[in-house]
């Protein structure tokens, strides 16, 4: 017997055009893994929270059909009472965090579920070291990095120990040696597991099944091996990036990073006698493991922080891409949003609009646009400057791969004008765009 399904699932948001889901029916049977995948917008997000019963009861909407959990239908279920039965992790981990410190961050989804009070603390401690993160149980959540953070709300998540899982872009912030060991983790369970990820390679290794999904309706629902078949030739971005083979010319120096160090408290620095160089015509990835400072060092070659001691030295303006580029929105339509930075310019706006795949979108609202979109939307906000300087902190974050191509091209495109700098753990996206790597280390020294 199925442990959840949904029959002819039909589901539009308030006042969208479109329906995001179209008649969808899917089973998951205990201790099956489905990877989700599919392009930004195609309703992936949606099915996920379907199962968690937020749709329709936290976004209202229109919802045809029918779906179940452990014999249970959503329609009459709130999703506090699915608490336990299902978890999830969704795609911004900032909008999931309650309290202020890691271990009770845990310890509050596990007391809500009515955990017996002598298990909390050890079955918290459990689930951080699941994935790879008990030396976080005392820090504040402020203090984390985004992978740090996404990492804890896994960890919130396994703690449960539920019977279905959802996971929408678990590994977005991880680094490659965090996200295989969560992967295998998950896999481990032994419990249902339904998750959407735009880095499939990962998850193929450790999947049962593939559901494909293209504006809103499955195009695709088959085992692991007959569904890299179609992918390699129906699909090919998803199993992999191309390797940038192009030849660069570096120009004049745009930043440079000279024994740069930084603490966010005194007495911890965060970098610790960086060097880095950065010049107009190349694209300089930033790798390493989540907490070893990339972001902090991202935002002293913009101008955004200050080192405090050292020197950053930045020729021209810099235009940077942080991390959940949502929370950084102020205006009610996507065009404004862009026209911001170019004093209200909104026909330059839409071209940059255009450039990035969301021409027709101008005038939606940025939080109705789907996680990738939010993302390209933020993109060009930037690129709309025409820095000299560009610093993208995991531009990739909710893109798919046809789109990260995409992205891959533009930034090739536009290079010989600015020097690029790209944080990033995704390692396809790396190979693709970096004409150089450094490697931030475990003891925050680039080598």
């Amino acid at each position: 017997m199925a442990l959840a399904r949904a029959e002819r699932l039909t589901f539009a948001y308030p006042e969208a055009r479109a329906p995001a889901l179209r008649d969808v029916s899917l089973e998951l049977e205990p201790g099956e893994v489905v990877a989700v995948l599919g392009p930004s917008g195609s309703g992936k997000s949606t099915l996920l929270r379907a199962f968690a019963g937020l749709v329709p009861h936290f976004h209202g909407g229109r919802f045809e059909g029918r779906v179940e959990v452990a014999g249970r239908d959503t329609r009459s279920v709130r999703p506090a009472e699915l608490a336990g039965t299902v978890a999830s992790v969704f795609q911004d981990p900032e909008e999931q965090i309650v309290l202020s410190l890691v271990i009770r961050e845990i310890a509050f989804g596990l007391e809500n579920v009515g955990t017996a009070p002598e298990e909390i603390l050890s079955r918290a401690h459990e689930a951080l070291a699941a994935v790879g993160s008990e030396h976080l149980a005392d820090r504040a959540v402020a203090e984390l990095s985004g992978g740090e953070l996404q990492r804890v709300c896994l960890a919130s998540a396994v703690a449960l120990r539920p019977k279905l899982l959802l996971l929408d872009e678990p590994t977005s912030q991880l680094d490659p040696g965090s996200a295989d060991a969560f992967i295998e983790h998950v896999a481990g369970l032994g419990i249902a597991v339904l998750v959407s990820d735009h880095r499939p390679r990962r998850i193929l290794e450790h999947a049962d099944r593939v559901v494909f999904l293209e504006r809103g309706r499955v195009v695709l629902d088959t085992a692991v091996p007959a569904a890299k078949t179609w992918l390699g030739e129906n699909r090919p971005a998803w199993l992999g990036a191309a390797t940038n083979g192009r030849a660069t010319v570096q120009a004049e120096r745009v930043c440079r990073l000279d024994s740069v160090q930084f603490a966010y408290r005194a007495g911890l620095p965060v970098v610790d006698g960086v060097d880095l160089e950065l010049h107009r015509g190349e694209i300089v990835v930033l790798v390493g493991a989540n907490g070893t400072g990339k972001t902090t060092i991202a935002k002293l070659a913009a101008g955004l922080l200050t080192p405090d001691s050292g020197t950053a030295d930045l020729r021209g303006r810099a235009g940077m891409l942080l991390q959940d580029p949502t929370r950084y929105s102020i205006r009610e339509r996507a065009d404004e949003e862009v026209a911001v930075g170019v004093h209200g310019d909104r026909a330059r706006a839409r071209k940059a609009l255009g450039t990035l795949g969301l021409g027709g979108m101008e005038g939606r609202h940025p939080r109705d646009l789907s996680s990738g979109e939010r993302e390209r939307l933020a993109l060009a906000s930037v690129l709309v400057i025409d820095p000299d300087l560009l610093v993208l902190d995991e531009p990739t974050r909710g893109v798919d791969p046809q789109r990260k191509a995409e992205l891959a091209q533009l930034l090739h495109a536009g290079s010989e004008r600015r020097a690029t700098l790209v944080v990033t753990h995704d390692e396809d996206f790396a190979r693709a765009v970096a004409d150089r790597s450094v490697l931030l280390g475990q003891e925050t020294i680039l080598v």
